[in-house]
């Protein structure tokens, strides 16, 4: 049984037997190919969700009527990305074996790999909804195919065609946007059209689905604090909307990921990434327990 973390996300302080949710972090950036720093996301996230209220306006819903158990950040290797996606797989697979849905922090975009072969291996028919500014669909990224460059390309791996589906992408070698392209994966480029599509064909056959969002998706106008910045992203409040969309969804394992808060001296980019995992949870919690105010 996992136990309490000394700190936890604001209104996240649920027994672990009593929650729906389980929170938890992956502190990894080995193999950031341009600026370090996303390992001190998860920590940030949340010690500086006390800047935040628990009630979301957006969805009239608040973090203290949903249950979530944060279970803290886990210890990696951080010489040794296989040895930190297995602990990640573990972790995950600890949580769905409760019957809990796994919400992760990163943390790089690699230790998606981690929590998605959980997911895979109890959910062999899942989908992916990506967003993200990058195709992250390398083979390999100067001779390593396990970086962040290459994480969608490795659960492509698994997955077969057609069962990964990008979003806000607007950046990538030319070979990545090919092999999407070439009907590897379903690739939507520069922002949300076409979700709602995604979303309607998925909910209606009640298709698992694992949902990954690295924060660099959003302009750097609005979040500057992430390893690789890419003009031309969405704003806060898309990004929001495209959440909730997400909740007509079988999401039964998500992730956050990307912040480097040194990045972003002025803390805007750490706040902003508090309010997105917050909407998040309260999108992804069971609708009877919102509905009870359990």
């Amino acid at each position: 049984m996992l136990h309490p973390n000394v700190e936890t996300f604001i209104g996240c302080d649920s027994r672990f037997e009593d929650a729906d949710i389980v929170l938890f972090g992956a502190p990894f950036d080995s193999t950031t190919s341009y600026r370090p720093g996303a390992r001190f996301g998860p920590p940030s996230i949340r010690h500086e969700s006390f800047g935040l209220e628990t009630y979301s306006p957006y969805q009239d819903r608040d973090l203290t009527d949903i249950r979530v158990f944060d279970a803290g950040d886990l210890e990696l290797c951080f010489g040794n990305s296989q040895k930190a996606l297995v602990c990640i797989e573990e972790r995950g697979t600890e949580i769905l074996a409760a019957g809990k849905l796994p919400v992760m922090t990163g943390g790089e975009h690699l230790v998606t790999l981690g929590a998605f072969r959980a997911a895979f291996r109890k959910f062999p028919d899942i989908h992916v909804i990506h967003f993200d500014a990058h195709c992250d669909l390398r083979d390999e990224y100067l001779g390593e195919p396990y970086s962040h460059a290459c994480v969608l390309r490795r659960c492509h791996d698994l997955t077969g065609d057609g069962r990964i589906h990008q979003f806000c992408i607007r950046s990538g070698d030319r070979s990545e946007f090919a092999f999407a392209a070439a009907g590897h994966t379903d690739l939507h480029p520069f922002g949300f059209e076409g979700l709602e599509d995604t979303v309607h064909e998925l909910a209606e056959s009640r298709t698992p689905v694992y949902l990954t969002i690295d924060l660099d998706c959003l302009d750097p106008s609005v979040f500057p604090g992430t390893g690789t910045p890419e003009a031309g992203g969405v704003t806060f409040t898309a990004l929001l909307h495209a959440i909730r969309q997400c909740a007509a969804l079988n999401v039964v394992a998500a992730d956050v990921n990307e912040l480097a808060p040194m990045l972003d001296a002025s803390g805007a980019s750490t706040a902003v990434a508090c309010k997105v995992v917050r909407e998040l949870l309260l999108a992804l919690a069971p609708e009877e327990k919102k509905a009870a105010g359990m």
